[in-house]
C-alpha cells in the first residue's frame, strides 16, 4: 500500500529535554495503525508534531510525499489530517447536531452564517444527520453536549473531526476515561470508517489496540522500539519489557 503520511528522522527537544529522537515512521493508506508506549514516551508530542501544534527542532513530515513541515494546524487541515485529543475540544452549549453543522459550514467557507445555514442548508442538514447516525449520536443529537455522556461525548469529537473530511485521522486516546462498555463501541466505529481513511492511534488499553490495529509502532522515550503487525508485537521481548517496566535487551 502507498504511504499516506511519513516522519524523516524527526526530532523535537525542549532544553535537554529529548521529546521525539530521530523518528522515521510511516502510515500506509488506509491503514488501522496504533501507536504504543509507555508514559511519557512522546505519544502525544508525535501528534502534535504531526499537525503542526508543534515545530521538529530537526527532520521532516510528509503527507502524500508532500513535504508540510513548515505549514501551520489550519493549512494541514486543509489538506487532510484531521485530530482529536486526550481532553476534548467541544461546544459544550451546542447539541451534537449543531456542532456538526458548524464543522460543515466552516468547511464550506460558510462559518460565519452556519446559524442560517445549518437549518437552511440541505447539504449541511443532510451530512450532519449522516454523521449522527454513523457515530451513533441520534439519541442525543438534540441534547446539550455539556450533559452527554463521556462516551458520547468522544464519539462527537471524533465524528467532528471526521466533518474534516480527512486523509488522515489522528485519534490521542479516544477511550481514555469512558467506562468498559462504551470503549469497544467507540474503535468499532472507528475500525468501521470508509477504508480511505487512514487512522493513526494512541491507546493504553492493549485489548482495544491489539482488536484495531493493522500495524503497531512502539515508542520508548521519544524513539521508535519496534513496529510491525500486532501479533509480532506481542510475541517482542523487548515490547513486554517495556511493559513489564524490566531492562530492554541490548
Amino acid at each position: 500500500m502507498p504511504i499516506v503520511l511519513a516522519t524523516e528522522n524527526l526530532d523535537k527537544r525542549f532544553g535537554g529535554i529529548v521529546a521525539a529522537n530521530d523518528v522515521s515512521l510511516q502510515v500506509e493508506h488506509g491503514a488501522r495503525h496504533a501507536l504504543i508506549g509507555p508514559n511519557g514516551a512522546g505519544k502525544t508530542t508525535l501528534i502534535n508534531l504531526l499537525t503542526g501544534v508543534l515545530k521538529p527542532t530537526a527532520g521532516r513530515i510528509r503527507l502524500d510525499g508532500r513535504d508540510i513541515t513548515e505549514l501551520k494546524p489550519h493549512e494541514r487541515v486543509r489538506l487532510g489530517i484531521a485530530r482529536t485529543f486526550q481532553i476534548n475540544q467541544l461546544f459544550a452549549d451546542l447539541t451534537p447536531l449543531e456542532t456538526l453543522g458548524v464543522a460543515i459550514s466552516e468547511r464550506q467557507g460558510s462559518g460565519r452564517d452556519w446559524w442560517r445555514l445549518a437549518g437552511s442548508k440541505k447539504g449541511v442538514v443532510e451530512e450532519s444527520i449522516e454523521l449522527i447516525e454513523r457515530f451513533h449520536l441520534a439519541d442525543v443529537m438534540s441534547e446539550r453536549t455539556a450533559i452527554l455522556p463521556y462516551g458520547k461525548q468522544r464519539l462527537l469529537e471524533i465524528a467532528l473531526a471526521f466533518a474534516c473530511r480527512p486523509r488522515v485521522l489522528l485519534l490521542d486516546e479516544p477511550a481514555a476515561g469512558v467506562p468498559e462498555a462504551e470503549r469497544h463501541e467507540i474503535l468499532a466505529t472507528v475500525a468501521a470508517l470508509p477504508k480511505d481513511v487512514t487512522v493513526l492511534l494512541i491507546e493504553h488499553d492493549m485489548d482495544l489496540v491489539f482488536s484495531f490495529a493493522d500495524r503497531i509502532s512502539v515508542l520508548v522515550n521519544g524513539a521508535l522500539l519496534t513496529e510491525g503487525a500486532p501479533e509480532a508485537i506481542a510475541r517482542d521481548p523487548n515490547v513486554r519489557a517495556v511493559y513489564l517496566g524490566e531492562a530492554i535487551d541490548a
